[in-house]
């Protein structure tokens, strides 16, 4: 069952953490997000899995940035999260929607127990200039069933900015067992 946005705010503080807060952020059954102002974008136009990929760190000026499309661009959420006894999931806005930005690819599922910065996936379908700060997607909140072990040792757990892909350490892991 998804929480209710009162039901967020009955368990903000407590189960559910996001910092900065701001309660005009709250919708009916959902919390939106911001866009922080760094973008990291691959540097070479074919990626591998079994290795880390080399990506350059750019920032969003307050005056825009034009976003391509045909390139992916990871960005994170200006607020910290952190969830107890509640799955999060992220989507983008609508308004984001129709605009041709999309936030995420296939990411945004969280689990139970996450805890840091959501980075963003973001593509467009036809150039569009964005801006730090907007509030480009929501999070949203289920109700788990069943005992369960809490996300707390993954490779984006804690993270502390825009998180490339680190899919090549399941590989090494692979190599050493």
């Amino acid at each position: 069952m998804i929480l209710s946005g009162k039901k967020i705010l009955k368990h903000m503080g407590k189960e559910i953490i996001i910092e900065p807060f701001d309660e005009k952020k709250m919708n009916p059954n959902s919390y939106n997000l911001s866009l922080h102002n760094e973008l990291l974008v691959y540097d070479t136009p074919v990626l591998d899995m079994k290795t880390p990929n080399p990506a350059t760190l750019i920032t969003i000026p307050p005056e825009g940035l034009t976003l391509e499309p045909g390139r992916l661009y990871l960005g994170r959420t200006k607020e910290f999260t952190k969830t107890e006894c509640f799955v999060p999931m992220l989507e983008g806005r609508s308004s984001i929607g129709r605009l041709g930005m999309c936030i995420h690819a296939t990411a945004g599922f969280g689990d139970v127990g996450f805890a840091g910065y959501w980075t963003l996936e973001i593509f467009v379908v036809q150039p569009l200039i964005i801006y730090p700060d907007v509030e480009v997607c929501q999070v949203y909140y289920h109700t788990i069933d069943g005992e369960y072990a809490p996300y707390c040792s993954g490779k984006y757990q804690n993270n502390q900015g825009i998180q490339p892909s680190l899919l090549y350490k399941d590989f090494e892991a692979k190599k050493e067992g």
